[in-house]
């Protein structure tokens, strides 16, 4: 891995709205890299997403409560911090976003250039939604990517894998791998990773998904030549 790089930590907050399947797996996953990110002094930046407590702030249809205020990511509520085990260090940088992606009416664009960051490590909470969305636009303003995949998860495997394979598909600046290919990267050993080789490289019929998850994942875990 280049020296430019930034560990983007998505949401990892305690909003409790969401069940997320293998949670308690990401959480570890998430806490290896962040160790590892610590000791190397790699920048981490957490985002957090927060709706005003009114609602004043929330987009159109978003599900709301009885009175009107949001139905989740309150601000001012203990759901919107980070977990406790992912908590970040005072210097550490926080961005809170009112929409999905990291990027949309936030300064994270202006505090990564100036870090002089162009590759962003990115884990973290909902694959399909905010993840995906960061992902994009930070594919959009020139960042290389490098998405840990079991280090993400959202409420399905199916939702999951779905959004790895739209990001695998279309990010060309994408490289994914494993929590533990992350960490032998980080400490400048050899690793494995699936860089995509072409547009669609994943394509899928309905029927074919459970078969192109299992090709995906053949890919990020085949046995090191």
């Amino acid at each position: 891995m280049n020296n430019n790089n930034a560990l983007l930590i998505i949401d990892m907050q305690q909003e409790d709205g969401f069940v997320l399947e293998n949670l308690d797996t990401v959480v570890t996953h998430t806490a290896a890299l962040l160790e590892s990110a610590r000791l190397r002094q790699i920048p981490v930046v957490y985002t957090r997403h927060i709706n005003q407590a009114d609602g004043s702030d929330l987009p159109r249809g978003e599900p709301r409560a009885a009175d009107g205020s949001p139905s989740s990511y309150r601000a001012g509520t203990r759901q919107v911090e980070i977990i406790e085990r992912l908590a970040p260090r005072p210097d550490e940088l926080v961005v809170d976003k009112g929409r999905y992606s990291a990027f949309h009416r936030t300064d994270l664009d202006n505090q990564l250039k100036a870090l002089g960051v162009e590759t962003l490590i990115v884990c973290g909470v909902l694959t399909d939604v905010c993840v995906l969305g960061t992902v994009f636009d930070a594919f959009a303003l020139g960042y290389r990517i490098r998405l840990v995949s079991d280090a993400c998860t959202t409420t399905t495997q199916a939702g999951h894998y779905s959004a790895l394979l739209i990001m695998t598909n279309w990010v060309y600046a994408l490289e994914i791998l494993t929590g533990v290919q992350c960490l032998r990267a980080l400490e400048g050993e050899d690793y494995l990773s699936l860089i995509p080789g072409q547009p669609d490289e994943f394509a899928y019929q309905p029927h074919e998904l459970e078969s192109t998850i299992a090709r995906l994942q053949t890919r990020l875990v085949r046995t090191q030549e």
